[in-house]
């Protein structure tokens, strides 16, 4: 039996949609005018037999977004606090969703429920769409008995993560909207306004001054190199993406990063409030710290800092401890490890990882609105002497013809 989404009109006029299971789209249709409704469109939902096992899957290329995941995670959950069975909440949410690709990635973990598989492992059919930390902790949920509680935690946890993903994007989104305005305003300046306001100085053959001649030279420079410099800038990036997709040099580059003043600020702070509040959340579910640990290796991007828990991971293993085996690694922020300690000595682990998460993340807010507010203005104040620099260059013939006229 497969599903089949379907477009249709009740007995009102009023266009509804939604899943059905069926044989055949002919059964479908049957069964649509069965209850009232007359059909419009009945669509198979496309499968494709995977390699490894043999099952179906929904032809899903990508995930679904930060957003829409926790838009859905918030959703089942209030349908499944609701009282509704999970094949009925799956429903609701395909025909509440309005993008195709959440829809289908929904069927077919609908589908598969359907065959007998339980939720988690309906989900595992779709790596892109729910990540490890999501798949773990359903299973936990399943298993315990305490799915609701657990698909309530996810929901929180989906949210804060994209809430803090978007304050740090958006931070610095005016600093880089006025760089890239100040780069084209100067560009503009120096390859079409001011050659057409230096010629007349040249033509009259006076000295000029040295202001003047470096901004000449420099607007002869830009015009005659720029269209290189930028088909050099673009082909070192193309490049530099390219080599890192060389393990050994992503890890390199992800220590330089580590190590520069200010990025290296924000990528320990943004993959240690990620890692705190994964584990913490997994540990809060029930689930064992080996597991828990294991799970949250993927959230930590930065490759050092990944490399620092996998050797954590191990260390718990043998029996250590995993604040120590952190503090060795001197690349979590000591507040993290402090706080971890002491749920580790006290048994409230969960607890303090969640609060080592919430003050990371307050103070890496804190941080990022700080060093937003100091960038605006020194942008502003480069760009002013710039544009005094351009202003006083191109005046000082001026007054030096006035001079000499008088």
């Amino acid at each position: 039996m497969a599903g089949f989404e379907y477009q249709a009109l009740d007995s009102t006029g009023r266009a509804v949609r939604g899943v059905i299971d069926g044989d055949a789209e002919r059964q479908v249709r049957a069964l649509l005018r069965e209850r009232g409704l007359t059909p419009l469109s009945v669509d198979a939902i496309r499968e494709q037999q995977t390699r490894a096992g043999g099952g179906k899957a929904p032809r899903v290329r990508r995930g679904i977004s930060g957003s829409e995941l926790a838009l859905v995670t918030r959703q089942f959950a209030t349908l499944v606090r609701a009282g509704l069975t999970l094949e009925e909440c799956l429903t609701a949410l395909i025909e509440q969703t309005d993008k195709p690709r959440t829809r289908n990635v929904l069927a077919g973990v609908r589908g598969r429920m359907v065959e007998g598989q339980s939720l988690a492992r309906s989900m595992g059919a779709f790596p892109q769409a729910f990540p490890d930390i999501y798949r773990v902790m359903v299973d936990a949920g399943e298993q315990s008995g305490r799915l609701v509680e657990v698909l309530e935690r996810l929901a929180d946890y989906t949210e804060n993560r994209q809430a803090l993903r978007q304050k740090v994007v958006l931070a610095f989104i005016y600093p880089a909207l006025v760089t890239f305005v100040a780069i084209s305003v100067v560009s503009l300046l120096l390859v079409y306004v001011v050659p057409q306001v230096t010629r007349v100085f040249t033509n009259t053959g006076q000295a000029l001054p040295l202001v003047t001649r470096v901004l000449i030279a420099i607007s002869d420079a830009a015009r005659a190199s720029g269209i290189f410099w930028v088909i050099g800038i673009g082909v070192a990036i193309i490049g530099g993406l390219f080599a890192l997709r060389n393990p050994a040099v992503r890890f390199r580059w992800h220590g330089v990063m580590l190590r520069l003043p200010v990025v290296g600020r924000l990528v320990r702070g943004i993959n240690a409030a990620r890692f705190a509040d994964t584990l913490g959340i997994l540990t809060a579910s029930g689930i064992p710290l080996l597991p828990a640990l294991q799970s949250a290796v993927p959230v930590v991007n930065n490759l050092p800092m990944r490399a620092g828990v996998e050797e954590a991971l191990r260390q718990v293993r043998e029996g250590g401890s995993l604040s120590r085996a952190l503090g060795k690694s001197k690349l979590f922020p000591p507040l993290v490890v402090h706080l971890i300690a002491s749920g580790e000595a006290s048994g409230r682990l969960d607890a303090m990882l969640q609060r080592a998460a919430e003050a990371q993340a307050r103070e890496l807010e804190n941080w990022v609105k700080a060093l937003t507010a100091l960038l605006e203005p020194v942008l502003i104040l480069v760009m002013g002497v710039i544009v005094l620099f351009i202003v006083i260059a191109i005046l000082l013939p001026i007054f030096e013809m006035n001079q000499l006229i008088k």
